[in-house]
């Protein structure tokens, strides 16, 4: 797994309002980020900069290695069982065994005993998880996570915060944007408020 990010001088503009400019960093393999900050300083914003969601108002986004993102939404369907909306997802991937992958991301998130259960009778906190599982699964190199421990118990953040753990033992990036404290030794962290204040 090989992983790069570097931001030089990004800005983000939103419905004419600077959210934030002046952003620099660079992050290499086994790294990881921590984006902090108020509501509506632009954390989600900078995510989808990086997934190539979001062109930046300024600056430049380099990103060598595949991405996955976990947004707000799941973005499984809820009709399907566990397992098939996340097959769905690992198909598309283009990866050999989707389903072994699959099986080993609800493994990881100890959903494996609800795979056949329909996205949409899963709890807030099973359907983080699962969320979770589709970014496993995926095999990406760089994890863009959106609040990832939202809805989560205790067991379960100590769950997240192993899958990261292993995701940068091998060579991956994980980016988090977080108002919770989580447990991501050597991250650096950056919080866009100071870089909203400058740009004001």
């Amino acid at each position: 797994m090989s992983a790069s990010l570097t931001l030089s001088d990004v800005a983000c503009r939103r419905g004419g309002r600077l959210l934030f400019a002046g952003v620099t960093l660079a992050v290499t393999a086994r790294g990881a980020l921590v984006v902090t900050g108020a509501n509506g300083c632009g954390k989600s914003s900078l995510l989808r900069m990086i997934a190539g969601l979001l062109p930046p108002f300024a600056g430049d986004v380099q990103v060598e290695g595949r991405i996955a993102l976990l947004g707000e939404a799941s973005a499984l369907d809820g009709e399907r069982v566990l397992s098939a909306a996340l097959a769905f997802w690992a198909k598309l991937d283009g990866l050999a065994d989707p389903d072994a992958r699959v099986a080993g991301a609800l493994a990881d998130v100890a959903l494996q005993d609800l795979a056949d259960v329909p996205v949409r009778l899963l709890s807030t906190g099973q359907r983080r998880r699962a969320a979770l599982a589709r970014v496993i699964a995926s095999r990406a190199d760089l994890w863009l996570l959106d609040e990832p421990a939202t809805g989560l118990d205790g067991a379960s953040v100590v769950l997240l915060e192993q899958v990261l753990a292993r995701h940068r033992a091998r060579g991956g990036i994980a980016v988090v944007a977080t108002h919770q404290p989580l447990d991501l030794p050597g991250a650096a962290t950056i919080d866009l408020a100071a870089f909203r204040a400058e740009a004001a």
